[in-house]
């Protein structure tokens, strides 16, 4: 191999090479909305309903929880897309739709779930139910997932001081019940394991976008029909309503020089002598007038 072939040869290989180069160092291709969402829903969705079991303890409710969640994200996907931290966006909402106060008004949600059976898992499931909602969220959060205090106080909208006093409750609470659980790093255990052991799965992520832009559709139709319903009621009100100015009718007033009204007075003697004579004659009337002859 002469030195021109050699040099011609490296310096294909450095064309090569440099080839190769410049298509790693393009960018990927970038994920579709669609796409985008889907990887979210997957890396989140399972942790987070067994996360909002463990805050509301009852199973379907974690699961609608989440799925309502990802729907509205799914909604307001150009604003979640550029979050800094969308999993911390979709849970926010998931414990906030959890933790409604609504749910019990709701009746298949009156009845609690059958409890745990596990008695050491049933009896941690039994004290965090007992927590206040804010302070078993915090405590979910810090403990839980493993928040530090700053995230946990930006999460559950309260001041840093107020989330470390409720932290500090919640732990004090568990702790009465529960003395083994006073470690950090245990209580921490004994969660990941009471949330791992219940079988908890979440939608998959084509139904639940269908879902969202089925319930968009369906409130977008409401609010269509209500702002019709509104113009036609102003319609009608703007048409049958009077156009001039009717003044009310005046009370009535007192007429002045009309006499009193009085009782009948005694009959006069041809009055009585009327009476008389209508009285005896026949009730049917006055007799048949024939002609008389002269």
């Amino acid at each position: 191999m002469t030195r021109d072939q050699v040099a011609q040869g490296a310096g294909a290989t450095g064309e090569l090479t440099a080839a190769q180069q410049e298509h790693e160092e393009l960018p990927a291709t970038p994920l579709t909305p669609a796409q985008a969402f889907d990887a979210l829903y997957t890396f989140c969705a399972p942790a987070l309903v067994r996360q909002t079991y463990l805050l509301t303890g009852r199973r379907e409710l974690a699961r609608e929880s989440v799925e309502r969640a990802f729907q509205l994200a799914w909604q307001r996907w150009p604003e979640v897309a550029v979050d800094r931290d969308p999993a911390s966006w979709v849970r926010i909402m998931a414990y906030e739709y959890a933790l409604s106060p609504w749910h019990r008004l709701r009746p298949r949600h009156r009845n609690p779930d059958p409890p745990v059976a596990d008695p050491p898992d049933r009896a941690l499931m039994a004290v965090l139910l007992k927590l206040p909602p804010p302070q078993r969220r915090t405590l979910l959060l810090y403990d839980g997932v493993g928040l530090d205090l700053p995230e946990t106080a930006a999460e559950t909208e309260a001041s840093t001081p107020a989330t470390a006093y409720r932290l500090m409750n919640a732990r004090a609470a568990i702790t009465a019940r529960l003395p083994d659980l006073a470690d950090p790093s245990e209580l921490h255990e004994r969660l990941a394991l009471l949330a791992s052991t219940q079988r908890l799965r979440a939608a998959q992520p084509p139904a639940v976008r269908t879902g969202s832009e089925r319930r968009a559709r369906f409130w977008t139709r409401a609010a269509i029909a209500f702002t019709v319903a509104l113009i036609g009621t102003t319609a009608l009100t703007l048409r049958t309503a009077p156009t001039h100015y009717e003044p009310p009718v005046p009370p009535g007033a007192e007429v002045q020089g009309v006499p009193p009204r009085v009782g009948q007075g005694p009959l006069s003697e041809a009055e009585e002598s009327l009476r008389d004579k209508l009285r005896e004659s026949m009730l049917s009337g006055p007799e048949r007038l024939a002609p008389v002859g002269r």
